[in-house]
């Protein structure tokens, strides 16, 4: 799901840098805007690991293999965290695993990072009326359980599904002219993108069990639920 170098258009690498570079920037100024910013750092250093590590697990698709995205997962937990980490950690997969590109790096931020926010802001709105001093007490009624796990499930699902979509339509809108076999170029993207269907249904079970598995024994960590949404 990286786009390697010289796969898309130069103007459009320079475009994801663009986007990518204002959407880092509005999210650290909401950062800075929260009144625990501070606090939410070590957490924010795990899951950026995690995140990290995730480009060297491949689970075998037939005929390709396929590997976490975590985007939608990133987006519930971090909230605005999740575009700067996200960010860092394909930087670091580029340099050290050669996974993705530097030319692209803007344009893989956009595909994995939107959709994190995405999943920020559905994570938010299903749990608009929780507060945070309640979340261990709802997640042990049945109903509070069901909505942490509903709204976990549509994150990390959706953040695969639109990740999907965008990397889908920047191969799709870029093949070269010239290039020898297009339709061969849109049928392995397609097939590509159809391999991570099943993914999109594990990302949002792990999301949702994850939510409600923290809603029991670290609430404080399931950070936005009292906030305002933006």
């Amino acid at each position: 799901m990286h786009i390697p170098d010289g796969l898309i258009p130069a103007t459009v690498a320079a475009g994801g840098y663009v986007v990518a570079g204002a959407l880092t920037a509005y999210s650290i100024k909401r950062i800075n805007q929260s009144d625990n910013a501070q606090e939410q750092i070590p957490k924010v250093a795990l899951l950026t690991a995690a995140f990290f590590i995730t480009s060297l697990i491949h689970i075998p698709v037939p005929p390709t293999s396929i590997h976490p995205l975590l985007s939608g997962l990133m987006g519930a937990l971090l909230g605005w965290f999740a575009m700067p980490a996200i960010l860092i950690g394909l930087l670091l997969q580029a340099m050290i695993f050669g996974h993705g590109g530097i030319t692209t790096l803007g344009v893989n931020a956009v595909i994995l990072g939107i959709p994190a926010i995405l999943a920020h802001f559905i994570f938010q709105t299903v749990n608009a009326n929780s507060k945070m001093a309640d979340i261990k007490e709802a997640a042990a009624d049945k109903w509070g359980a069901r909505k942490l796990q509903i709204s976990g499930f549509l994150a990390g699902a959706i953040g695969v599904g639109i990740s999907v979509l965008l990397f889908y339509g920047f191969i799709i809108l870029t093949i070269p002219a010239d290039i020898i076999d297009p339709a061969a170029e849109r049928r392995a993207t397609l097939i590509l993108s159809l391999s991570h269907l099943p993914l999109l249904l594990v990302e949002g079970a792990l999301t949702a069990m994850l939510v409600t598995y923290l809603s029991r024994v670290k609430p404080e960590l399931l950070r936005g639920l009292s906030e305002a949404r933006a």
